[in-house]
């Protein structure tokens, strides 16, 4: 199965982790640049961080295209 960036399920983190319902009510600074790359984690500014955590951004950006809609496009920031 595929997500709305057609990124293989296999990506997103493990089902039984939570997301915070904070970083799922509005387009963050973080959320619109993941979206905007299309998930390309190569190309996020998080990635560069060497952080010991599995990203959780496809799964949030799939629930904010749910829950809110796209971003506006004047809010593209990456």
């Amino acid at each position: 199965m595929e997500n709305w960036s057609g990124m293989a399920e296999e990506y997103y983190s493990p089902e039984n982790d939570e997301i915070s319902d904070s970083i799922t009510q509005n387009w963050t600074v973080q959320a619109l640049e993941c979206y905007y790359l299309n998930c390309d984690c190569k190309k996020c500014s998080i990635s560069k961080g060497n952080y010991s955590f599995i990203c959780q951004m496809p799964r949030v950006i799939d629930t904010l295209l749910e829950t809110v809609g796209a971003p506006e496009p004047e809010r593209k920031t990456a």
